[in-house]
């Protein structure tokens, strides 16, 4: 068929580590893209010489809503040398301020520049390049009147493309299961007797060991759950002039005071709750797991304390069944569609982590491959459609709540699949199609650029 088909030509292998980033606050593809942009440009301005000015324009919605993502500081602190995966998000606000008050930044960390942000960082509302949504583009100046210039596109989930650049070689690395789409998936699984989850670890070794890669799962593990835990113990205001007030703290304490989880709504509650809690955390620029986007943030993580909270008998090993063949399906969204808002909406965050989620929680709980399969399935098709449309550019509304309802629905999407024996009418493969058109008809005003939905129809506090 040729739904199988797309997209299969050439595509690279991905890895667990494409798809989970721990890093900040508050968007993959506006701030953790940027800063890993801005950063290897540094790099390679410094590989010239010693630049006397850097410049940096953005476009399509990384300049509609940058600032409301702090796309603005990503740049600058990727300018000085700084990667998502290392920063303090408590070290952020005072190093922005001594750039802003001084007018200088050391670039990748070694070279004072000048750098007026007001005349070097510049937002080109309304102005797309034909690469992506999300496009930047930075120079450099010398003494001895050369310049040099790079393009670059945040492509979703905090992954950047070089206009013009190449792949790394790590892309080119030959798997020992290669697989683009879901039928690969279950004709892989038919013919050996493995697992979704089998097929990720054994593919992972064409890049390391089993046991480093048990390593950073485990990492991204306790990552996501101390977010949820550091995101329920936070008061007050969320930043940004929406005067979003954090709901987690109040919602666990009430809960926790309720003692026992036996009634079911109590349960959904907390689930809730988690993913409160690490939106929240991702609206406030901490530290957080994109997965498979800073956005979606919370889904996965919630559905995963679910299980490790609600469900009997939950394991260490299930937890990690749970995120690599979450991980599988990201990479199907990943090859075969988008999943970044600017292209697909919002069904291409949260709808994409409520397919994985929903898949991750099914093989956590022993379910089949075709089981997993269709909860992915299920997960994705009552979302299509979803726009993103924050109000003032923020990962605030409808962003933060939208997250407790992708979480609540991957889990009834994974128990819809438990009770059917795999077989079903749209495959992953079909919705994952149809997610991919869906996202290329909708009008750019409904994909990250607030200008329209809510964010045009919601009057700002």
């Amino acid at each position: 068929m040729t739904l199988a088909s797309h997209h299969d030509t050439g595509a690279p292998a991905l890895s667990v580590l494409d798809l989970f980033t721990i890093g900040v606050g508050p968007s993959s593809s506006h701030t953790v893209g940027p800063m890993r942009a801005a950063a290897a440009f540094g790099e390679a301005a410094l590989l010239e010489g010693r630049p006397t000015a850097v410049r940096c324009e953005l476009y399509g919605s990384l300049a509609l809503t940058g600032r409301g993502h702090a796309t603005d500081v990503a740049v600058l602190l990727g300018l000085c040398g700084l990667r998502p995966e290392g920063v303090d998000p408590d070290a952020v606000p005072t190093l922005i301020e001594e750039i802003r008050r001084t007018k200088a930044l050391q670039l990748g960390g070694q070279v004072a520049v000048p750098f007026d942000e007001d005349q070097q960082l510049v937002f080109h509302f309304g102005e797309f390049l034909p690469g992506h949504p999300n496009a930047m583009r930075l120079s450099a100046d010398y003494a001895d009147g050369r310049r040099i210039e790079r393009t670059y596109y945040s492509i979703g989930g905090g992954a950047v493309r070089e206009e013009g650049g190449h792949a790394p070689p790590r892309q080119n690395v030959q798997v020992a299961r290669p697989f683009t789409s879901g039928a690969d998936l279950l004709s892989i699984g038919a013919e050996t007797g493995l697992s979704i989850a089998d097929i990720v670890w054994g593919n992972e070794e064409a890049w390391r060991s089993r046991e480093e890669t048990a390593a950073f799962i485990d990492a991204v593990r306790l990552a996501m759950l101390a977010c949820i835990e550091r995101g329920y113990r936070q008061e007050g205001i969320l930043p940004g002039g929406l005067n979003v007030r954090r709901r987690a703290k109040s919602l666990h304490d009430a809960l926790t005071a309720r003692g026992p989880r036996t009634d079911p709504s109590h349960v959904f509650e907390w689930v809730s709750l988690y993913a409160l809690s690490v939106n929240e955390e991702n609206a406030a620029g901490g530290r957080v797991v994109t997965a498979p986007t800073n956005g979606a943030a919370g889904v996965l993580p919630a559905v995963m304390k679910y299980y490790e909270a609600f469900v009997p008998g939950s394991t260490l090993e299930g937890s990690r069944t749970f995120l690599v063949t979450a991980a599988a399906i990201g990479f199907l969204y990943k090859t075969r569609a988008s999943i970044s808002a600017a292209e697909m909406g919002c069904q291409g965050e949260v709808g994409v982590a409520c397919s994985m989620a929903a898949a991750g929680l099914v093989a956590a709980l022993g379910g089949t491959n075709e089981q997993v399969e269709n909860a992915a399935e299920i997960g994705m098709e009552h979302n299509l459609g979803l726009t993103c449309d924050p109000i003032g550019g923020l990962v605030q509304i409808p962003c933060i709540e939208r997250n407790t309802m992708g979480a609540v629905k991957a889990i009834n999407a994974a128990y819809l699949a438990l009770q059917g024996d795999g077989k079903h009418v749209v495959s992953l493969d079909a919705v994952i199609e149809t997610m991919r058109q869906t996202g290329e008809d909708m009008r750019s005003k409904y994909k990250e650029t607030s200008l329209g939905g809510l964010a045009v129809n919601v009057v700002e506090c």
